[in-house]
């Protein structure tokens, strides 16, 4: 298994060898007014490389799409997790975001060495754990997680603008545009809002 080093070129703090599977954890839909916030954990098979590893964010829809089978075909193993719309507003959107990494990096089918989390917040895990800054642009695993995290997402945002078509969650993916915070002042908020971020707090009647 190749180091950390390896995989972070010039940041020379992070100087310690892994030796053993390494899962890479990302999360997508912190910002979002509505849906769960999703996370995913993936350890990826040195010997069968993915090209085109990449943040999510800077990946096309198309590209995603295509790079999530990939992923999930290719990896040793994944694990897809969730934080609902009910935990967010019970614990906060960050305590709820930890809640859904946690959740991933234990419903892996082998378990990893070390993870390595984007960002600069830790789940508590049984496991040793590293908080990368970019991560998602730096490590692939980290890369792919952010992929299927994302792609999931989306997916759930289509389900929930099949349920309540008003909103425009296909469009939006539940981020706060004009479109979804007129809905919401024209409608109030669905099931799936998150009561307490302020927009859809401000819409409740």
């Amino acid at each position: 298994m190749r180091s950390k080093k390896s995989f972070l070129g010039d940041q020379k703090s992070l100087n310690w060898d892994i030796v053993g599977l390494v899962a890479g954890v990302d999360e997508a839909g912190r910002g979002p007014l509505a849906g769960p916030v999703v996370a995913a954990a993936v350890i990826l098979d040195d010997l069968q490389p993915i090209s085109g590893l990449n943040d999510s964010k800077k990946l096309s829809a198309k590209r995603r799409e295509r790079l999530f089978d990939e992923i999930r075909a290719r990896s040793l193993c994944f694990s897809i997790a969730e934080a609902n719309v009910q935990e967010i507003d019970q614990l906060n959107i960050l305590q709820a975001t930890l809640l859904a990494m946690r959740r991933a990096v234990e419903g892996l089918r082998l378990k990893p060495q070390m993870v390595l989390v984007d960002g600069n917040r830790l789940p508590q895990l049984a496991i040793r754990a590293e908080a990368v800054v970019q991560g998602d642009a730096l490590i692939p695993a980290i890369s792919a997680a952010s992929i299927l995290a994302k792609v999931h997402r989306d997916r759930l945002c289509q389900v929930m603008h099949e349920r309540y078509p008003l909103y425009g969650f296909d469009q939006h993916k539940g981020y706060g545009t004009a479109q979804h915070l007129a809905a919401l002042e024209a409608h109030g908020p669905a099931d799936c809002h998150r009561l307490t971020f302020a927009p859809v707090a401000r819409s409740v009647r």
